[in-house]
């Protein structure tokens, strides 16, 4: 019995000692040093703000045009008997050149004929005056009174007068009927299309060809109301315009003025059409010897423009997609701290924001992105030294790296 009761207390006993020296030692041993945890900053691209004058440019494009076109037509009648050599489509001629010429013979007919009929009617007038004086003489020899009108002749000189404005008249519809067989070139210019041929007969009214001005060049541009808003007044500053297009793939470029706008909206696209004018857009008039190296402007070609707009000062120019998408932008304080500014935009496009209030000057602009940012957010930028959390952070997350790999 007591052998038995020997046999189990023994283990009871070296158990119940082992754990009173495990709870004795875990007592005596020191309490672990308490560190505080340090969260790393976020680390963040940032940029110094920039106050700058802006001058705003406004974008268009549209098709090149004359500012004068017309559709040359005969005041008289008759057959084409001469052609001018550079009346045909694409050539150039200058004012009073004579480009069509048609048959003259029966005008000149009819010129004489209005000459012989002048000649008449002055001879009878001549005449009338001269039976008058005639009258009035023989009046005075036999009668002491007031000679009557009639008894001087004054109804008959008064014909005699009309007579000759009458044929006056038709001397001078006979004389330019003779000339507008020569039909002559309004305008210094380029010819577009050409309806007639040697030996046809033109009616009068008939339409010959139709010819371009090459002394201005317009070019219609669509315009929304915030790019008028950002040109300015047009018809009294006309600002400058620069055209450009790809000829023979090689970019050119061209000056004009913005100098009106058609004042009216066009009902199915909403925009206004501003007109900008080149001046000699052919460089015909050039004296100066530099047209050799000059590209015309042609007629009908698609150019891109760019006009210069109002000035504006102190804005910040940056790039679009620091501008989120509830209208604000972050920034870094002075104390490394993120800043929600709601800023005012004064303008848009495809690559950069412009805004004329909300940042201050001495923060920086935050370029990259922040997930879930709040005012206070402490961040550290690209050219600020890292704290030791941010480097022991740094090392630890290479070591994963390592281990990963």
């Amino acid at each position: 019995m007591a052998g038995g009761l020997k046999k189990v207390g023994v283990p009871i006993f070296i158990l119940v000692g082992a754990v009173v020296l495990a709870i004795v030692m875990a007592m005596s041993r020191p309490e672990p040093e308490k560190k505080e945890v340090e969260t790393p900053k976020f680390l963040v691209d940032a940029a110094p703000i920039e106050f700058n004058n802006v001058d705003f440019l406004v974008y268009a494009q549209g098709p090149v045009q004359p500012k004068n076109r017309t559709m040359l037509s005969t005041q008289v009648s008759g057959k084409v008997v001469s052609i001018a050599d550079n009346f045909i489509e694409g050539g150039f001629f200058n004012k009073g050149d004579v480009l069509v010429e048609l048959e003259a013979v029966d005008y000149e007919t009819d010129l004489l004929l209005a000459e012989a009929e002048l000649a008449r009617a002055q001879a009878a007038l001549e005449e009338e005056i001269a039976r008058g004086r005639v009258a009035e003489k023989e009046w005075s020899s036999f009668n002491s009174g007031a000679p009557p009108e009639l008894g001087l002749r004054k109804p008959q000189l008064a014909r005699e007068q009309a007579n000759l404005k009458a044929a006056q008249a038709n001397f001078q519809r006979a004389k330019r009927n003779l000339e507008r067989t020569k039909i002559r070139a309004p305008y210094d210019g380029l010819v577009k299309s050409r309806n007639v041929d040697l030996g046809q007969f033109i009616p009068l009214g008939g339409q010959i060809g139709e010819v371009f001005a090459t002394d201005v060049a317009e070019v219609r541009l669509p315009l929304t109301d915030d790019d008028v808003a950002f040109i300015g007044n047009v018809r009294e500053e006309q600002p400058r315009v620069t055209l450009s297009a790809d000829v023979a793939g090689k970019r050119h470029f061209w000056e004009g003025r913005l100098v009106r706008d058609e004042a009216v909206l066009d009902e199915n696209r909403r925009v206004i059409y501003g007109v900008v004018e080149v001046t000699d857009p052919y460089r015909l008039n050039d004296s100066t010897g530099a047209s050799a190296d000059f590209t015309p402007l042609k007629f009908g070609r698609f150019v891109s423009a760019e006009i210069s707009g109002v000035q504006m000062n102190d804005i910040v120019k940056l790039p679009r997609f620091v501008l989120r998408l509830d209208g604000t932008v972050l920034t870094v304080d002075e104390n490394s701290e993120i800043q929600i500014n709601q800023v005012d935009v004064v303008r848009t496009d495809e690559d950069f924001v412009y805004i004329g209030g909300g940042l201050e000057r001495n923060h920086d602009v935050v370029l990259s992105a922040v997930s879930n940012p709040y005012d206070g957010m402490p961040v550290r930028t690209l050219d600020e030294p890292p704290s030791e959390s941010d480097s022991s952070s740094a090392v630890k997350a290479q070591v994963n790296a390592n281990e990963v790999n």
